[in-house]
């Protein structure tokens, strides 16, 4: 039940630290998040490189902007995979960045930021509607926060239940669970088991804080839904996270799939 060596890692989230800088939410972080670096997309690979993480998946925020994780998935398209991040208050225009996205820089997936948008924007809200189907039309997966938020914003946007309505409505959309799901992780598992379309990521958690129940799951019939992402380099460094990782009693043959081989899968990516 050892962590294997070798597996080349597919991180589920890395963000750049220029985007960091700009972050509402970068006062939670305190020195674990590096400032004024000079090369973020160098920072981001080398510390990819240190840790053995081949590919990692990033979010384009302002299309157009030029901004670091743009310029990653031109510049480096075998290391970064990307989504773009949408608020569904724009409406239309959001459906057009979508495919905007799409087109011009390959994306293969949404994120939102439910508690973050302003005004927010519950994961199932009808604002957010155009947009779940917009992802099946274009084979896009959606990535929401899920869970009681960090940054102090009400949490209601984020509860896990909502879910509930929008993997039956649309079962043909793939939805992966970013941040946890807390404090409703009993609720999320029934979920996970519940819908074949849903699966959960570990983003914004060490390996140790990790909730008992998910790693459980992964260890029996949910060891093709649990996704390693990391959330570095905001607030957790590699060192931490690769530190804590080989603590995980997760089976053998579960760390592949955990570390790699369930993303894969659900981007579409091992074809």
């Amino acid at each position: 039940m050892a962590m294997p060596a070798g597996i080349p890692v597919f991180d589920g989230l890395v963000l750049f630290p220029d985007s960091i800088d700009k972050s509402p939410v970068r006062y939670l972080f305190g020195e674990g998040s590096p400032t004024g670096v000079a090369d973020p997309i160098k920072y981001v690979l080398d510390g990819m490189d240190r840790h053995g993480v081949e590919r990692a998946v990033i979010d384009v925020i302002d299309i157009g902007s030029g901004g670091s994780a743009e310029r990653a998935l031109r510049q480096h398209p075998d290391r970064f995979v990307g989504l773009i991040n949408i608020d569904p208050n724009l409406g239309m225009e959001a459906l057009r960045q979508i495919d905007r996205a799409v087109d011009e820089l390959g994306v293969v997936g949404v994120s939102t930021t439910p508690s973050i948008t302003v005004p927010q924007v519950p994961i199932n809200s009808n604002k957010a509607y155009p947009i779940y189907a917009k992802c099946v039309e274009r084979d896009l997966t959606l990535f929401p926060l899920t869970g009681v938020p960090g940054p102090l914003v009400p949490f209601g946007a984020q509860n896990v239940e909502h879910l509930d309505e929008v993997c039956w409505f649309f079962p043909e959309l793939k939805i992966v669970m970013r941040h946890g799901g807390e404090p409703w992780v009993d609720l999320a598992v029934k979920l996970l088991v519940k819908y074949p379309n849903l699966y959960y990521s570990t983003s914004g958690f060490t390996p140790k804080h990790y909730p008992k129940q998910i790693i459980d799951y992964a260890n029996t019939r949910g060891s093709k839904k649990i996704i390693y992402a990391g959330h570095f380099a905001m607030g957790l460094t590699y060192e931490k996270i690769f530190s804590q990782l080989p603590e995980l009693t997760l089976k053998d043959e579960v760390w592949p799939l955990f570390l790699r081989e369930n993303l894969l899968s659900v981007l579409a990516l091992d074809k």
